[in-house]
């Protein structure tokens, strides 16, 4: 399985890496995006099976990056892995087509209980 994290942080990509390490999901293929528009360039040529982004991203935030994805046609298995977890957000984010949202400071629990089915 392909898992494509965007997120405009370098040291935040490697937390959320290590993260999904520690949760058991270490096996996997990833792939790294500096902001939206790389990570929508990304999907298109890579194929991910999962996209895991950051909301707040210069040149295409989380939630364009996941509305191009749907206004395209395209219905890879997306989730939000941000510092902003209010009701208004998780509400924009399942109404565009987003599996879930994950607030900072996360755990490796919070990816099992979120990913267990999908990447066991």
């Amino acid at each position: 399985m392909k898992i494509l994290i965007a997120d405009d942080s370098k040291v935040m990509r490697q937390i959320v890496l290590r993260t999904l390490r520690q949760a058991g999901f270490g096996h996997h293929d990833y792939l790294e995006a500096v902001d939206g528009a790389e990570a929508l360039d990304k999907v298109a040529a890579e194929a991910p099976d999962l996209v895991l982004s950051d909301w707040n991203m210069p040149n295409k935030t989380g939630i364009e990056l996941l509305r191009a994805l749907r206004g395209n046609g395209n219905a890879v298995p997306f989730g939000f892995i941000t510092s902003e977890g209010s009701e208004e957000m998780r509400a924009a984010a399942k109404s565009a087509g987003a599996m879930f949202l994950i607030a900072k400071p996360f755990t490796a629990e919070h990816f099992e209980a979120e990913l267990a089915g999908m990447l066991s």
